[in-house]
């Protein structure tokens, strides 16, 4: 399997290879590397498309301990140094947003854009916090099956494709599942920096999104000095991309076309 040893953990990566400009994909708390599904086998052909999991999720080996997303933004860099990639574009949902604007800020000359995916630059109000550490302690102490019923409902909304993410879920520790979601209550605001990310920016958004409401996204798209557009989602809750595929991957391939 393809690892990468980056700063005292072992990243799991997937590369399609070929010639085309990198593209590297971030996911979402809670998700992997396979909630790219519905993008990376439309944009293989014309890209170099790379996958990952991040800390405390999916495949990847870590020590388990607290992390920031400067960490993982520090992780993504250290992948593309493994990857003898001097450049790429970086497309995030949610934390892999996080961690993709500060890749941007940490190392700006490695990021040639971006596309920000249901993400935001602000820190957590107080009651998103206490609902994150009502999540935290209902895997910890009980496991997937205490927080699957409304957790789903809210990250994914379309119950098709419930079961496949709790199987997953059912599949790791309760304490790495609590422990990410530990970090994920954590991040810190970067809208005061947001003027020094000047690539081009593509801003896509769920305008049902619960966990990062729709005026975030907007705001999001107004700060970023490069953003070129903000893709409204219609009818879509936190993770477009996996459940909305139609109506975001003509406006991701047509972004990356031009400045990928």
């Amino acid at each position: 399997m393809p690892y990468a040893d980056v700063n005292g953990a072992r990243l799991y990566f997937e590369d399609s290879g070929g010639e085309g400009p990198v593209v590297v994909f971030s996911h979402g708390n809670l998700m992997d590397r396979d909630m790219w599904v519905h993008q990376t086998g439309v944009l293989a052909g014309d890209f170099r498309v790379v996958v990952w999991d991040e800390r405390l999720h999916g495949r990847t080996e870590d020590d388990g301990k607290p992390y920031t997303y400067w960490d993982s933004a520090a992780d993504l860099t250290g992948l593309l140094d493994h990857l003898g990639v001097q450049q790429a574009a970086l497309v995030g949902h949610s934390q892999g947003g996080f961690l993709s604007m500060r890749a941007a800020l940490l190392a700006p000359e490695r990021v040639k854009a971006l596309v920000l995916i249901d993400t935001t630059s602000v820190a957590w109000p107080p009651e998103a916090l206490a609902q994150m550490r009502g999540v935290s302690e209902g895997f910890r102490g009980a496991g997937p099956e205490a927080v699957a019923p409304v957790l789903l409902g809210m990250l994914l909304g379309q119950p098709a494709i419930h079961d496949q993410w709790l199987a997953k879920w059912r599949a790791q520790p309760r304490e790495r599942l609590a422990d990410a979601v530990q970090v994920l209550t954590g991040a810190d605001d970067i809208t005061g920096r947001l003027g020094e990310i000047t690539v081009p920016a593509l801003v896509v958004h769920g305008d049902a999104d619960q966990p990062i409401p729709y005026p975030l996204g907007q705001k999001l798209a107004g700060e970023i000095p490069g953003a070129q557009e903000l893709v409204t989602v219609t009818g879509a809750g936190h993770t477009p991309n996996l459940t909305h595929p139609d109506q975001v991957n003509p406006a991701l391939a047509g972004f990356l076309r031009r400045y990928a």
